[in-house]
C-alpha cells in the first residue's frame, strides 16, 4: 500500500493499494495491470463503501489457479471523497441543485494523472509487462465513465477498459455524444455492462449503439466490445463484485 501518494496534476493526495498475483516475484514472469477507480472498495471490507467490497483478489485467484487468466497485478486508486464527483466526470454539471453539487469537470486531469503519475510509478517498482495491451482501467458508476474517458483519451497507455454500470445519465448524455464525436476509433477493447434494475439503464443501450456507429465490433472473431445486461442487477457494489470475475477473464484471457 503506498500512501498519501501525491497527485501533481490534481495537486492533492490519495492511497494506492497494490495487489499481486501469487508467485509474483518479479524475476520469472511480468504481468498485466488492472487499475481500478474507487480503489477503497475493490479488496478490503474495512475500507469500502458500507463495508461490501468486491473481493477483487478472491476471483482473480480463482480464476488463476483454473488456467482461466493471465495472472494479473490489480491497483486500486482509491478516491478522495471530497473531489471524487470533481475527479470523475468529464463535464461541468450538477449532480443535484445544490451549489455544494456541482461539478467542476476534472476526468481530463485525472485522466493524466493516472496515465502519466500511477502507470509509470507502478511499472518503476513491480514486475509489469510495460505495453498498452497489457494495461486496463476499471470502474463502476461514475469511476465506469472515468475508466472508458481514461482508456480512449489514453490509447498509447491503456488497451482496455471495462466500464460497469457507467453513469451514461451525466450531463444529458455527454459520454454517448463523446463517443459520437471521436473522429476516429481508438484501439481500445472494452467492456460495457448494466444492471436491468439500475434506473435508467436502458441508456447504456445508446452509449453500445454510438460505440457500434464508431467501428467497435460486439461479435466475431475481432470483436472489441462486449456489452452485458445483467438481469435484475442494481446499482450497488455487491452487483459489481458479483460479475468482476468475468470482467477480468474478458481482460487478461488465459
Amino acid at each position: 500500500m503506498h500512501r498519501r501518494f501525491r497527485a501533481r496534476e490534481l495537486q492533492n493526495d490519495r492511497t494506492l493499494v497494490v495487489w499481486l498475483p501469487p508467485g509474483c516475484d518479479g524475476r520469472r514472469r511480468q504481468h498485466p495491470v488492472v487499475y481500478f477507480h474507487d480503489g477503497q472498495n475493490i479488496f478490503d471490507p474495512k475500507t469500502a463503501f458500507f463495508g461490501n467490497a468486491w473481493q477483487a483478489q478472491r476471483a482473480a485467484v480463482e480464476l488463476i489457479r483454473a488456467g482461466a487468466i493471465q495472472p494479473p497485478i490489480m491497483v486500486g486508486i482509491y478516491n478522495t471523497g471530497e473531489n471524487r464527483l470533481h475527479e470523475y466526470t468529464p463535464t461541468r454539471g450538477a449532480k443535484n441543485p445544490s451549489p455544494d453539487e456541482r461539478s467542476r469537470g476534472q476526468l481530463r486531469a485525472y485522466a493524466r494523472f493516472v496515465a502519466e503519475e500511477v502507470v509509470p510509478f507502478i511499472d518503476a517498482r513491480y514486475p509489469t509487462v510495460a505495453a498498452p495491451a497489457a494495461r486496463a482501467l476499471a470502474g463502476s458508476s461514475l469511476g465506469g465513465l472515468a475508466a472508458l474517458y481514461g482508456a480512449l483519451w489514453h490509447p498509447n497507455v491503456f488497451g482496455a477498459a471495462a466500464a460497469m454500470s457507467p453513469s451514461v445519465w451525466w450531463d444529458e448524455l455527454a459520454a454517448v455524444r463523446f463517443v459520437a464525436s471521436l473522429r476516429r476509433r481508438p484501439p481500445v477493447r472494452l467492456w460495457l455492462d448494466i444492471g436491468t434494475a439500475e434506473p435508467g439503464w436502458e441508456k447504456t443501450r445508446l452509449l453500445r449503439d454510438a460505440l457500434v456507429a464508431r467501428g467497435w465490433r460486439p461479435s466475431g472473431d475481432a470483436a472489441d466490445l462486449r456489452y452485458v445486461e445483467v438481469e435484475g442487477a442494481g446499482h450497488h457494489e455487491s452487483a459489481w463484485a458479483a460479475r468482476i470475475g468475468e470482467v477480468l477473464r474478458w481482460l487478461f484471457p488465459a
